[in-house]
């Protein structure tokens, strides 16, 4: 589960990409209102495949700002 905070309307973006910086998907695209969201990620690429396990990073960009972690997928 990847949490976060819009102060102000602004645009969000999150997207999953392999330790090779390979986009694996999208999960969110959208405008979004102030407030606190929750986005879970099932495991899955865009096109509905299964991940194998192993380390992926998360970038989060609202509005201007940009925040990349790493995660890890277990099965």
């Amino acid at each position: 589960m990847i949490e976060y905070r819009v102060t102000d309307r602004s645009h969000v973006n999150l997207t999953i990409y392999n330790v090779l910086g390979q986009k694996m998907v999208t999960l969110v695209d959208a405008t979004k209102s102030p407030g606190e969201y929750s986005v879970i990620w099932n495991g899955r690429d865009a096109s509905g495949r299964p991940m194998p396990p192993g380390v992926y990073v998360y970038r989060l960009e609202i509005g201007g700002a940009v925040l990349s972690k790493q995660m890890i997928l277990l099965k």
